[in-house]
């Protein structure tokens, strides 16, 4: 057994709880601090499961999803990016992105987990639902293909990630692939749901299936930013030459996908504010009761800031780019929280003239829905920071001696052997299946 795990270890790169061991007293602190915040978080969730989720939820008939679908939305968006950011590299043969393949990767997977621990409570009998899932198929349901697709989704992730530590490229690659496709229809879908509630004028039309997926990869560029130069403050050493060059591309990709989401909310805004049936809405978001939310989290430091920031940077400063990405990431989860409540202020009431709804409807979050959404929450922080101890920063062992015929991949960094008559350049491809 002890032979099984060293040579996992030299596979992977994996240093196992030993790593946490020797990790510093504050770095135990903060994943104890994460670890307890988790409990809590699911400690109250379960008593909200209990004695009924109507009693302690903010939630009501007007408003049957809150702060938790909020949550929800923005750990799935976060690891659909993620999917797609990682793509470039090892999908798809871009050579600058390889490096950030397998922390990708591993974080999207982990905050597709966070998302269905959110998930869990919102549903009122989540293994129920889990059940019919399989044997009462419901084909027209947009639900039904979320989770599904969804499902799909974390296996592909999770087999990808195998490969990718086994330095399987061909076989990551393909499940890379797979994923990406089952990610993208997935998550379309995710904004189909609510694109297609006819009684929810906000959300109804074509415009958010697309919009979740431009927003998913700024999410994903944004997530991948902020998790590696974090991983550079714990350990300076992961941020190599090959690391640098990664973190410039994402960077200049992330600024153009939060150019393009500016278009996208400017465009909102405008068509919402000629259309009746909106106007109530966009004008909450604007100067109402949700502007604070808009203009402060979701437009300057979910877009504006970070844009300056990034540009600043020029990709190469990177206690800049931690700040702005950091900023960035508390904006959008703002962002998600003003799609998912504003659209429902509005009762279905209010367009038969009904004059109890002519006002926009309350929503506040209970303590129990905050502490559920910190379940999951906490748990993709405490994965995250114990990874990046057990996983030795995501990087392979150091390797003294390279054998003969080998050379470490200026893409992955693994080891790669090249066969006679080759240049690095042809075994590089021959091992990624560029194309």
């Amino acid at each position: 057994m002890t032979g099984i795990m060293v040579n996992i270890s030299k596979r992977w790169g994996y240093h196992g709880v030993d790593a946490l061991r020797k990790a510093s007293p504050g770095y135990l602190m903060l994943l104890g601090a994460f670890a307890l915040l988790a409990v809590a978080g699911a400690a109250v969730g379960l008593h909200g499961m209990i004695v009924g989720y109507h009693h302690v939820y903010g939630v009501s008939r007007e408003v049957s999803w809150g702060i938790l679908i909020s949550a929800y939305v923005f750990c799935v968006v976060t690891s659909t990016g993620l999917c797609i950011i990682s793509s470039i590299g090892h999908v798809f043969g871009g050579e600058a992105f390889m490096p950030i393949a397998k922390r990708a990767v591993f974080m999207s997977i982990i905050f597709m987990l966070g998302g269905f621990c959110i998930i869990f409570f919102d549903i009122e009998n989540p293994f129920r639902m889990a059940i019919y899932n399989v044997i009462s198929p419901n084909l027209s349901s947009n639900m039904w293909w979320m989770g599904t697709l969804y499902g799909a989704y974390l296996v592909f992730m999770v087999i990808e990630y195998y490969f990718l530590l086994e330095q399987n490229h061909s076989l990551s690659r393909l499940m890379g692939f797979f994923g990406l496709v089952v990610g993208i229809a997935a998550h379309s879908n995710l904004g189909a749901v609510f694109g297609m509630l006819h009684g929810r004028p906000f959300w109804y039309g074509p415009y958010l299936p697309i919009y979740f997926i431009f927003s998913a990869a700024m999410s994903g560029g944004c997530a991948i930013m902020f998790v590696t130069t974090l991983a550079w403050k714990i350990n300076p050493e992961i941020m190599n030459q090959r690391m640098e060059r990664a973190m410039k591309a994402i960077c200049q990709v992330t600024i153009f996908l939060i150019s393009t989401i500016i278009f996208f909310t400017i465009w909102k805004i405008v068509t919402g504010i000629v259309s009746h049936e909106k106007t109530i809405v966009i004008m909450s978001l604007v100067t109402g009761d949700y502007a604070i939310n808009f203009w402060l989290f979701e437009v300057f430091l979910g877009m504006l800031l970070p844009l300056f920031l990034l540009i600043r940077s020029r990709g190469n400063n990177f206690n800049m780019i931690m700040w702005a990405t950091g900023l960035m990431m508390v904006g959008i989860f703002f962002m998600r929280y003003d799609i998912v409540i504003p659209g429902q202020m509005v009762s279905v009431y209010h367009a038969l003239g009904v004059e109890e709804a002519r006002d926009l409807v309350k929503y506040t979050p209970s303590f129990h829905e905050i502490m559920a959404a910190l379940f999951g929450l906490s748990v993709i922080c405490f994965a995250y920071f114990a990874g990046e101890k057990m996983l030795n920063g995501h990087q392979l062992e150091k390797h003294e001696i390279v054998p003969e015929g080998g050379y470490i991949c200026p893409g992955c960094g693994a080891i790669h052997f090249m066969e006679e008559g080759e240049t690095v350049e042809d075994a590089m491809k021959r091992h990624h299946k560029i194309w």
